[in-house]
């Protein structure tokens, strides 16, 4: 009985180092975002990052330099630019979006969410529109020609909204929902 009841525990402490395993090594994982020093929302996203529990340094030395430099798209480009584990997030990517990447480890230059739309972290108020998580495979990549890795704040990805109709391309449902377009 004894020996049962070891085992049981010694199993359940190893289960519970395993499973904590990807939260450490998160913590450890360190973000270095460039971005203007008078952007709020750049601070916002910063502060959203280190909610997920990145660690994150800051370059207020704005962003289209080090976007250059990565070869990320100017038509992928937003007000930050931020370096991780080797990989270029451009924009108000949700941190739930980059821990799923980093764990997939994808060949890919990094994941961007271009310009900065509302209801995005950092991006948070009353308005809020629908954009999509872009993956980047190579430097240079245009907006055009990249896959979209994960959709925010459609209808059809809203718990509170999960019943209503799908939107169709034209908006011909009429319904008042536009969403936005990839551009060419």
């Amino acid at each position: 009985m004894k020996k049962q009841l070891h085992n049981l525990l010694s199993g359940a402490i190893i289960g519970i180092g395993l499973s904590s395993f990807p939260l450490q090594t998160l913590a450890t994982t360190t973000v270095e975002v460039y971005k203007s020093p008078t952007c709020g929302c750049c601070g916002k996203w910063v502060d959203h990052m280190k909610a997920h529990g990145f660690t994150v340094i800051t370059k207020d030395v704005g962003n289209k330099e080090i976007r250059k430099k990565v070869g990320m798209s100017e038509s992928l480009g937003s007000c930050h630019t931020a370096l991780v584990n080797g990989y270029v997030m451009e924009g108000h990517i949700p941190a739930p979006d980059i821990i799923r990447f980093l764990k997939e480890k994808p060949d890919a230059l990094g994941l961007a969410v271009p310009d900065m739309p509302h209801g995005s972290p950092g991006m948070e108020g009353q308005r809020v529109d629908p954009y999509n998580v872009l993956k980047v495979n190579a430097p240079g990549q245009l907006r055009r020609d990249t896959e979209i890795y994960s959709r925010h704040n459609f209808p059809q990805t809203r718990k509170e909204t999960s019943s209503a109709p799908a939107v169709t391309s034209d908006n011909e449902s009429g319904n008042g929902i536009s969403i936005m377009r990839l551009k060419n």
